[in-house]
């Protein structure tokens, strides 16, 4: 892979080159870390990965504009101060409550946590992951967590 490529694609059919990231500017691990990732945030908005592609060296991943972010009261910005993850609740009731923010030293770090249904929250043990987000705006990875107990079985 040399480079991924974020796509909009509009509803109608059309998909628009979006955003591009080459190994050149970030390295491979970054790369695979964001296609993991169901939601983007970038400049106040946020999308929904749709589809996560491959054509030859470039990797595709298309999104769906889900509309403004609505930002929350906890959030911190760590561009500049490494790589964070935090661990967010997954109860809107409850704003989004930040539980924990973990400093990570590489990306392969984030890819653990992002590959993971259920992970270990410090401080909270077990959760199991709802959904994984990269915030472009604040510089971090987010894991929505809900409690174990709280997983429904169909």
């Amino acid at each position: 892979m040399k480079k991924l490529t974020y796509f909009i694609h509009d509803g109608n059919g059309h998909y628009d080159p979006f955003y591009e990231y080459s190994i050149s500017n970030v390295g491979i691990d970054e790369l695979y870390a964001r296609q993991l990732c169901t939601y983007l945030i970038i400049k106040g908005s946020q999308y929904e990965l749709i589809s996560n592609e491959m054509d030859g060296d470039e990797d595709i991943l298309v999104l769906e504009e889900r509309g403004r972010n609505n930002p929350v009261v906890d959030e911190k910005a760590y561009r500049g101060h490494g790589i964070h993850v935090e661990f967010r609740l997954y109860k809107e009731s409850e704003n989004y409550r930040l539980l924990t923010a973990v400093p990570c030293k590489t990306h392969l770090d984030v890819i653990r946590y992002l590959l993971k249904d259920v992970t270990d929250v410090p401080g909270y043990g077990q959760m199991a992951v709802t959904s994984t987000e990269i915030d472009e705006d604040r510089g971090v990875y987010v894991l929505y967590i809900k409690d174990l107990n709280d997983i429904s079985v169909e």
